[in-house]
């Protein structure tokens, strides 16, 4: 892993990684003498993301689009439903290698500026259709998200029956960008950024860490996700030099939020250093243990 971590890419920020799970990355490695351009020497390396007798099959239903993977064997298995911001497969085929029946539906599926509102019906529907798999066992099913996905999936957490577990990865405490609909009413605002406030990189992207607005002020209040209202247990994770969002104040006022409200249903992790408010865990609560987080 070391001669993959520590690549830069000639093209800032170009991410590094395979959208569908079918067949092998592909990475080619070459030593080459900076001299005279000679390689010295070479190595293809082939890492597959689906293990043997994993099945992926496309889920056209009514309601939402998404791919299903499935463990060989007849199970039971438990369920879990990945919400990725944009189309990507590799972390529902590498959960099905472990012995889950992992849903994947992006939250996008185009460009974010094409979209004006978001449903929670879709993920509804694609949480239903899981329990109610031949292979499920489980009464209810995980949610593993990241960013804008993970921002979803303690909406779901908190409107929608079915959610046992949520695995939230860098996510807003609060309804970022678009409303968000269930059951043909608006349920949560969108918290948007002041653009004006953010800052431009050398990359030519930006920086809109600095122009989101304080999800508890008294204006924004309206747009905080009311996770305390989940049965679900959570696992909040957040990177420290997250310059998205500030995933790691979000994550404290998510915190704040459960206390207030008398719930321990929670455990948090942040990456890479450690704040002296907050304790890294190696272990998980007995909840998410079970679901295999």
């Amino acid at each position: 892993m070391g001669l993959l971590w520590s690549l830069s890419p000639e093209v800032p920020h170009r991410k590094f990684f395979k959208n569908q799970a079918l067949s092998p990355h592909v990475v080619s490695f070459s030593v080459v003498d900076k001299q005279d351009g000679q390689i010295l020497a070479q190595e293809t390396n082939e890492r597959c993301i689906l293990g043997d007798g994993v099945q992926r099959q496309t889920v056209m239903e009514q309601g939402f689009t998404g791919v299903l993977f499935t463990p060989p064997g007849s199970g039971p298995f438990p369920a879990v439903l990945d919400l990725p911001t944009f189309p990507s497969e590799k972390r529902a085929g590498l959960l099905a290698n472990k012995g889950f029946v992992v849903m994947t539906v992006p939250v996008f599926t185009g460009k974010p500026d094409q979209t004006e509102w978001l449903h929670l019906d879709q993920y509804e529907a694609a949480v239903q259709y899981l329990l109610q798999h031949s292979k499920v066992g489980s009464a209810e099913v995980g949610v593993v998200a990241r960013c804008k996905g993970a921002n979803v999936a303690l909406s779901l957490a908190a409107f929608v029956h079915g959610v046992g577990a949520v695995v939230a990865i860098n996510s807003c405490s609060a309804n970022v960008e678009l409303p968000l609909f269930y059951k043909q009413q608006q349920i949560l605002p969108a918290l948007r950024a002041d653009l004006s406030k953010r800052i431009a990189l050398p990359s030519g992207l930006y920086m809109i860490k600095n122009a989101m607005p304080i999800p508890t002020s008294a204006e924004h209040r309206d747009t905080f996700v009311p996770i305390e209202k989940a049965s679900a247990q959570f696992l909040f994770a957040a990177s420290e030099d997250d310059q998205q969002w500030d995933s790691v104040t979000y994550m404290e006022q998510m915190v704040e939020r459960m206390k207030h409200h008398g719930r321990n249903n929670f455990e948090v992790i942040s990456y890479p250093g450690q704040d002296t408010s907050w304790t890294l865990r190696s272990h998980r609560s007995k909840h998410l243990g079970s679901m295999g987080f």
